[in-house]
């Protein structure tokens, strides 16, 4: 089939543009979109296929999580860009190649069951050469690119040599046209090199991944960063409060009840101390006597004559 000049041509466009897209080879399917992922063919949902040659990009806020045919895992941050540039398979329906262009942003990776060899990540820095790993890698506008090994072993090979990351939370960061640095451990100082302390948003928790691909990251101490100059804030696990012994406390004292409002009052006094109460008319006056002066009266007298013993 062949196409004419000038207008014609237009319309083949138009015409063999779908069918040539259709045609395209389905090497993997989204198994997490959210906020706004774009393919070749339009914005991209859950259990969409992804093809050979497609470029997959995402907004500002945007996550996609994608597994390939032979169980490779990849996972597109906010505001990044690649390209699924090969994916070959060979006799045993393994990836022979598979290597993806990823021109921004940030990423993790974690390798399927094909050969090691048979996997390569392109960045405008440098290539990565997976070992049966586990990384994030991030790429910035400039073309500045750093790897945080997470499992297994990786190479960054770039201008002047390439660089082995074999330790859990290595990181290496290059420049184009420049040798990369020595794995070090990455810190939040590696953010600050990068100057974007959003760079590595799955170790420092900006962004959370579902699933197996989210249970790799651990941190490497990226927990509590803070990215300054936005509104997006890492929240930092609470510390813990150390719990001081309770102090015993005194038990309370008897309530001795109602006390008088003034102590030393003791109480309603007569109205004149001095007087000692009523007295006799005359004091000297001892009061009713017997007749008999102080001896009994004879009645009484008799009874106890009458009851004494007698005396013989």
């Amino acid at each position: 089939m062949f196409c004419l000049r000038g207008a014609a041509l237009v319309l083949c466009a138009v015409v063999l543009g779908p069918m040539s897209a259709l045609a395209a080879e389905p090497v993997g399917k989204a198994v997490e979109i959210r906020t706004a992922v774009n393919g070749a063919r339009g914005a991209i949902a859950v259990r969409d296929p992804v093809y050979k040659n497609e470029r997959i990009s995402t907004s500002k806020s945007g996550l996609g999580q994608f597994v390939f045919d032979d169980g490779t895992k990849l996972a597109v941050g906010w505001g990044s860009s690649v390209v699924i540039d090969k994916f070959v398979y060979d006799d045993k329906k393994s990836v022979k190649k598979l290597t993806i262009m990823a021109a921004k942003g940030t990423f993790r990776w974690i390798s399927g069951k094909s050969g090691h060899s048979a996997y390569e990540i392109v960045t405008p820095a440098g290539t990565i050469g997976v070992r049966g790993t586990a990384f994030d890698f991030f790429v910035g506008p400039d073309g500045t690119t750093a790897v945080v090994l997470l499992s297994g072993a990786a190479d960054f090979c770039g201008p002047g040599g390439c660089r082995q990351l074999t330790q859990r939370c290595d990181c290496v960061v290059a420049k184009p046209g420049r040798r990369a640095t020595e794995p070090t451990r990455v810190s939040r100082t590696t953010l600050k090199a990068l100057g974007n302390a959003q760079a590595l948003p799955f170790l420092s928790g900006g962004q959370r991944l579902s699933g197996a691909i989210g249970w790799v990251g651990g941190g490497c101490g990226l927990r509590a960063v803070q990215f300054e100059g936005t509104t997006r804030t890492v929240p930092a696990r609470p510390t813990p409060v150390e719990e001081k012994p309770r102090e015993e406390k005194p038990p309370p004292k008897e309530d001795p009840g109602p006390q008088p409002q003034n102590p030393g009052d003791p109480g309603p006094r007569p109205e004149n101390p001095g007087d000692p109460g009523p007295q006799n008319d005359n004091p000297g006056d001892p009061g009713p006597q017997n007749g008999g002066g102080g001896d009994q009266p004879n009645g009484e007298q008799g009874a106890q004559q009458d009851q004494a013993p007698s005396q013989e």
